[in-house]
């Protein structure tokens, strides 16, 4: 790698990831009601999705998906949908991902944590239309492209997941503030409207 573009393409991927949005108000919301720990699992389907993604973006697929966004459609509705109805029973202080009230109730499986963080990550054309227009400017044509990918998308999945883990933790902090008051069904109304607006965001955004 071009040591030079490489020295350019991390803090401008950094910055980009830290900013809010679907992804990382998802890992704060999950941080806030299930924990860090268990909203790893969440983050390994969104780090999948987004390999996935700049994979794709890199040898054009994007290109053509982009042309075409009623592709994207279906996944983006039922995907907004099934997050909203997570946080619409967060906000009802039921469901799996709710902060029980006793240690009743079964928790979230990992399968469903991991299709949390896949679907947001890949239904999102934003995403999509960012690694057309960011990858290619730190390509160097003169280098085999396939050793330059492997060692982008490495250092985009390591900083995607320092930025979920900043989240997430953030998430778990703003729950032991809140949590002080004792008053469980407020936190799960703010999980829960965070976690709709992620479904109301990935759905028409």
């Amino acid at each position: 790698m071009n040591l030079a573009l490489l020295s350019a393409f991390v803090p401008t991927f950094f910055f980009v990831s830290i900013t809010p949005g679907m992804c990382m108000t998802l890992a704060m919301t999950l941080g806030m009601t299930i924990g860090v720990k268990r909203a790893l699992w969440m983050m390994l389907g969104e780090l999948v999705g987004v390999a996935m993604v700049a994979i794709l973006s890199a040898i054009g697929v994007a290109a053509l998906l982009l042309n075409y966004p009623s592709v994207f459609m279906l996944l983006k509705y039922i995907g907004g949908a099934y997050l909203a109805f997570i946080g619409l029973q967060m906000w009802l202080s039921k469901g799996k991902m709710a902060i029980k009230m006793d240690e009743t109730g079964k928790p979230a499986s990992r399968f469903e944590l991991i299709s949390q963080g896949f679907v947001t990550a890949i239904a999102n054309p934003k995403g999509w239309a960012f690694f057309v227009a960011l990858l290619p400017p730190f390509l160097d044509t003169s280098q085999p492209l396939a050793s330059q990918l492997t060692v982008l998308i490495a250092i985009i999945l390591t900083l995607e997941l320092i930025c979920l883990l900043i989240y997430a933790a953030g998430g778990r902090t703003l729950k032991a503030i809140l949590m002080q008051s004792g008053n469980v069904r407020i936190m799960n109304r703010i999980a829960g409207s965070l976690m709709i607006g992620v479904g109301v965001w990935l759905a028409l955004g």
